[in-house]
């Protein structure tokens, strides 16, 4: 005859065994999800150029973008929120590889379907665009979206726009 101990251990290690398989399955199900589901993005372009100045040895732009995006399709069961952001990249003599976070949004699982719509008109970047030096005069600057997938259970994954249709601009090659 067992004891009450041996009988309650072997009902929570049962119970933590089917806790781990249903978590094992629930990561499963999420496999591949990305690249089948991606958010249509129709429209991400710099709106206006508000200032290139040069403060404490670095050059800093500050602009405006319109961004239309619809990212319902990245949502699943699983999907927790996603962290949404538009990245700047150019390059420079000193750096060739230059990438910037400029806006960012976190859209929750829970949000109504309107705010899963991205659809935002001249937006001011949230983050100034900033560089090491005073090097951002004359550069071509690529906008592309990105989005982090937090899951309820499993791991953390990244999806960006597609390759060849970020939007390129050129800054001033004189400050404003």
């Amino acid at each position: 005859m067992h004891t009450v101990w041996v009988r309650l251990n072997a009902v929570v290690f049962f119970g933590l065994t089917v806790l781990l398989c249903l978590s094992i399955l629930a990561a499963l199900s999420k496999f591949n999800h990305a690249a089948r589901h991606q958010p249509i993005i129709t429209k991400l372009a710099l709106n206006n150029m508000k200032s290139l100045k040069n403060h404490g040895g670095v050059d800093r732009a500050l602009l405006s973008f319109d961004l239309q995006a619809d990212m319902t399709p990245a949502f699943h069961w699983n999907i927790k929120q996603l962290f949404v952001y538009v990245i700047a990249s150019y390059k420079t003599d000193t750096n060739p590889k230059n990438q910037i976070v400029l806006w960012d949004r976190i859209i929750e699982n829970t949000d109504p379907p309107e705010k899963k719509i991205l659809n935002e008109k001249n937006v001011f970047v949230k983050y100034g665009l900033v560089d090491q030096g005073a090097e951002l005069r004359g550069k071509e600057v690529e906008l592309s979206l990105h989005w982090d997938h937090m899951p309820l259970t499993g791991t953390l994954f990244v999806g960006k726009q597609k390759e060849g249709t970020e939007s390129t601009f050129e800054l001033p090659a004189e400050y404003l």
